[in-house]
Order: C-alpha cells, then sequence, then structure tokens
C-alpha cells in the first residue's frame, strides 16, 4: 500500500487484461492526487529513472479511463514497455487466481512475494508465465516467413510457439517448425527474450537453418507461409517486438553474405 503518496511524483500503471492507461502515449507521471488514483490499492513494483512505478487494477478506480492495448506502447522504450508489461501480467494475475487450485479457499494477494496466498491452506500462488518459442529460419538468401489468419493487414512474421511438457526449447523450435511448415531444420541457435504480456508469455527468440523439405503451411494455423528474399519482403512485424529483430537480424545476415539478395 502506498502512503504519503499525495506529495510523491511515481509513474502509474493502470491496467486491465492487456490494456493500459496511458497520457500522452506513455505512462502517467505525477501524484496520486493529481491523477485522482487511489492510493490504499497502489503497489510499487519497480524503479523507474530514481521514481517508484505503481501497479493498479482499472476495476478498482471509481471511474473509467481510457486504456490502450499494450501493443500500442512498443515505440516507447524498451524499459516503459517492459514496466507495462509487469503491470499488466500482476494485474493478470490477481484477477485470474483469485482461488487457491490446492483447496479452494480465497487467495489474496501477499505484497512481500509479490503472489497470490491463500487464506486457508497458506499456499503462495506465483504468477503464470507460458513459455513461447519464436525463430527465424535461414536457407541461404532467404527467410522464412509465415501469415496467420488474425494479421489481417496482410503481415507476415517469424513462427512461434508455445512450449510442451517434456520438451526441450530446441525440440520446440523444431517441432512448430515441422507442425507448422513442414520443413526440418538444423543448427538451432538462442537469440534473445521479451516478454509478451498477452496475457502472460515469455518469448525466447531463436535463429535456426533450414535441413529440409518443402513449404507445406497447416492452413489450420496458418494462411501461408513461403520464402522471402531482402527484395521481397512483404509488410512484417512492428518494431518493438522481438520478432521484428529476429527478421531485420536475419536479413542482416542475408545482406552480408549475399551483397546482391
Amino acid at each position: 500500500m502506498l502512503k504519503n503518496s499525495d506529495a510523491k511524483n511515481a509513474y502509474w500503471c493502470v491496467v486491465s487484461g492487456s490494456e493500459i492507461w496511458t497520457v500522452d502515449g506513455t505512462l502517467p507521471f505525477g501524484t496520486a492526487d493529481q491523477w485522482d488514483l487511489p492510493t490504499e490499492s497502489a503497489i510499487e513494483i519497480d524503479r523507474y529513472q530514481g521514481l517508484p512505478v505503481y501497479w493498479l487494477n482499472a476495476a478498482d478506480l471509481d471511474r473509467d479511463l481510457e486504456l490502450v492495448s499494450l501493443r500500442d506502447m512498443l515505440q516507447l522504450p524498451e524499459a516503459i514497455f517492459l514496466l507495462a508489461s509487469k503491470a499488466i501480467q500482476y494485474g493478470h494475475m490477481s484477477q485470474s487466481m483469485r482461488f487457491c487450485p490446492q483447496c479452494g479457499g480465497r487467495n489474496y494477494l501477499n505484497h512481500r512475494d509479490m503472489a497470490m496466498q491463500c487464506h486457508d491452506c497458506r499456499t503462495l500462488h506465483y504468477p503464470r508465465i507460458f513459455p513461447c518459442i519464436i525463430v527465424a529460419v535461414r536457407r541461404q538468401q532467404h527467410i522464412l516467413l509465415a501469415q496467420h489468419a488474425r494479421h489481417r493487414s496482410g503481415m507476415y512474421t517469424v513462427i512461434a510457439g508455445f512450449l510442451e511438457v517434456g520438451e526441450t526449447l530446441e525440440q520446440c523450435v523444431a517441432r512448430e517448425i515441422k507442425e507448422e511448415t513442414g520443413i526440418d531444420v538444423h543448427n538451432i541457435r538462442y537469440f534473445g527474450s521479451q516478454p509478451w504480456a498477452f496475457p502472460s508469455s515469455m518469448m525466447m527468440g531463436f535463429v535456426a537453418d533450414y535441413k529440409a523439405g518443402e513449404v507445406k503451411p497447416d492452413y489450420t494455423e496458418l494462411c501461408d507461409a513461403k520464402w522471402f528474399t531482402p527484395r521481397t519482403m512483404p509488410p512484417v512485424a512492428p518494431k518493438g517486438t522481438i520478432a521484428r529483430e529476429l527478421i531485420e537480424h536475419t536479413l542482416g545476415e542475408i545482406k552480408r553474405d549475399y551483397p546482391d539478395a
């Protein structure tokens, strides 16, 4: 709980689902009194530029705020995007874990551990994080890109999918590519990661090389999948996403090895 907040400048993350309140396109900054926010519900989750960052659920306010999708914050500095992602994931935890899955008791937020705790059996339930892989596949001067039905703008992106029980990340990469496009890959290398609060995923990025097979999209998952060169690229994932980073990294390597591609 926030104390003596009326005179304390801070950054505010008011969230609902995967949406967040912004002012002038970024996190609101100022005092709780200035923004008319309920201090009894505010929880400090981090610090930014030496100042506290507080999380609030929109449901705790007595008025409606205009919220935007977390995707609208992709163009902001990474630190701001990650703070917003953290607040959204805590919000998801507090709203989706109200009851203990072990005994059915009512959960409350344990502020010290930042987890939901059962009033009855005292079990702690930490935020659920869903591990996902995302991978850019290269075949000489080509990159493999796919289009999903939800991408109505015609955007293409790299292959992604959820980790299964008993699977290594590398096995997941190979399986998802095989299932969705029909090809085999090898030389799988880790690239980087990005929290993806839709609602609570962790994207783990890889690059891989084509090994064998013909591209045959799984049309239950994809609208299309094909090879592209740097000169034939379609619209791709927006800047700020790890998908875009993987695409730009792979195109950079292709142009280095095939200057005329």
